[in-house]
C-alpha cells in the first residue's frame, strides 16, 4: 500500500523523501516497482473492463446480479461474488429507484369490477393476463403523462400511449396499440386500479369488444396491480429521475427508445430468470414449434399473433379465462431453461419433503 502510495505521488514529491517519511527503504520501492503483477490481478483487471461494458450496456442500472448473467451470457465463467468485490472496489453501483407517487382517481360513480386476477401473477401462456396503469413525467413544458399495458407471461411492454392529459385517449391508446401488436383471444384478463379512466363506459366497450375479462384492484391496494408499478418503479429509477426533457416530445422519444430499444429486448428481467422479455417469449415459442415439429422461429415476428395464445393439446382447445392462470409453474421454469437434478441412477432428486429417515437411537445400558 506504502509503495502504491509513493507510485502514485512520485510526481508531485522525490522518491527519495516518501521512503524517508513513510519508514521504507528505495530499494524496496524498485523491487516492487519492476515486480511482474500477480495473474490474478491482470485477470481482475480484464475482467473490470467487462464488467464496465456490461454496466454501460445496461444504461447504468444494472447491479452485481445482472451484470454477472450478461457475462455469463457471454461465455464468461465468474462467479457472482468476485463481480461484487470488482464493483464495489472500482465504484460501479446501479441507479438507485424512488419512490413513486400513484396518480388513481377512484372519486367517481363507474360501475367497478372485481378482482379476478387475485395478484396472480405468474400466468402460464402469453397474453392470459394483461395488467396496466398510469404514471406521470415532468418536462420543462409541463406534465407528461404514460400509459402502459404489460404482458404477465413475459413482463413485456405490450402496449403505451403518452399524452399532455390523463384522460380516456390515453387509455385508449396504449389498449388500441397492445390489441393491434397481439390480437389477443377472448377471455383474456385485463387488470387495472380503480382510476375513472379504467371504469369509464368507452373503456369497458373495448375490453368487451376483444373479449377481455375485467379485473381491477381492491380500494387503496397497491400490491393488487404490483407488476404494472414495478415497471414505473424501473423504468423512473433507471432513465426517467436522471434526465431533464426540454419539451413532451423528448420525454416521449425517450420513453420509447427506452420500452422498444432496451427494456423488451435487451434489459435482463428478475422475475423471468434474468433474461428480456422477447428472449422469453422466444425460449417458449422455440418450446411449443419443437413439441409441433416446426423450425425453430428465429424472431419475435416471426409466429402470427394467434399462434402465441395456447399450448397444442389433445383436443386441440385453447385454454380461456382463468384457465391459463394455471398455478402450475413447469412451463415458465423450462422456459428459464431450469432442469431438476439427476441422480446416477437416473432418477430425480427430490428436494422437498424426501428427507433421509433417521437412524432409531438405541439406549446402552451400563454395564
Amino acid at each position: 500500500m506504502r509503495f502504491a502510495f509513493i507510485d502514485a505521488e512520485k510526481g508531485q514529491w522525490p522518491v527519495e523523501v516518501q521512503c524517508e517519511v513513510l519508514g521504507v527503504s528505495r530499494s524496496g520501492y524498485y523491487a516492487w516497482k519492476d515486480r511482474p503483477e500477480p495473474p490474478r490481478a491482470l485477470e481482475d483487471s480484464e475482467l473490470v473492463e467487462e464488467i464496465k461494458a456490461a454496466h454501460k450496456a445496461g444504461r447504468g442500472a444494472y447491479g452485481s446480479p445482472r451484470v454477472h448473467r450478461e457475462l455469463r451470457a457471454k461465455g464468461r465463467r465468474v462467479g457472482r461474488k468476485r463481480i461484487e468485490r470488482l464493483m464495489r472496489r472500482e465504484g460501479i453501483v446501479a441507479r438507485k429507484k424512488r419512490r413513486f407517487r400513484r396518480t388513481t382517481d377512484s372519486n367517481h360513480n363507474h360501475p367497478i369490477a372485481p378482482n379476478v386476477l387475485e395478484r396472480n401473477f405468474d400466468v402460464e401462456l402469453p397474453d392470459a393476463a394483461w395488467v396496466t396503469d398510469v404514471t406521470y413525467v415532468w418536462t420543462l413544458e409541463g406534465w407528461l403523462y404514460l400509459a402502459v399495458i404489460l404482458d404477465l407471461f413475459s413482463r413485456r411492454v405490450v402496449g403505451w400511449a403518452a399524452s399532455a392529459n390523463n384522460d380516456r385517449a390515453l387509455a385508449m391508446g396504449a389498449l388500441d396499440r397492445a390489441v393491434a401488436a397481439r390480437a389477443p383471444a377472448a377471455g383474456m384478463i385485463h387488470h387495472s386500479d380503480r382510476g375513472s379512466v379504467y371504469a369509464s363506459g368507452d373503456y369497458g366497450e373495448a375490453l368487451t369488444k376483444i373479449g377481455a375479462v375485467k379485473s381491477m384492484s381492491r380500494k387503496g391496494d397497491c400490491w393488487d396491480n404490483a407488476v404494472a408499478e414495478s415497471f414505473f418503479a424501473t423504468i423512473k429509477g433507471e432513465m426517467i429521475e436522471h434526465e431533464e426533457y426540454p419539451t413532451r416530445r423528448d420525454a416521449i422519444a425517450a420513453i420509447g427508445d427506452y420500452i422498444d430499444s432496451f427494456y423488451n429486448p435487451r434489459r435482463r428481467h428478475s422475475a423471468i430468470g434474468y433474461v428480456s422479455p422477447i428472449e422469453f417469449e422466444m425460449k417458449f415459442m422455440n418450446e411449443l414449434l419443437a413439441e409441433v415439429g416446426q423450425p425453430r422461429a428465429q424472431a419475435a415476428d416471426d409466429l402470427p399473433p394467434r399462434a402465441r395464445k395456447a399450448r397444442p393439446s389433445k383436443t386441440n382447445d385453447a385454454p380461456s379465462g382463468a384457465d391459463r392462470l394455471a398455478p402450475s409453474r413447469s412451463s415458465r421454469n423450462h422456459a428459464r431453461g431450469d432442469v431438476r437434478r439427476l441422480s446416477p441412477g437416473g432418477r430425480a432428486r427430490e428436494h422437498r419433503g424426501s428427507a433421509r429417515p433417521r437412524r432409531p437411537r438405541v439406549q446402552r445400558r451400563r454395564p
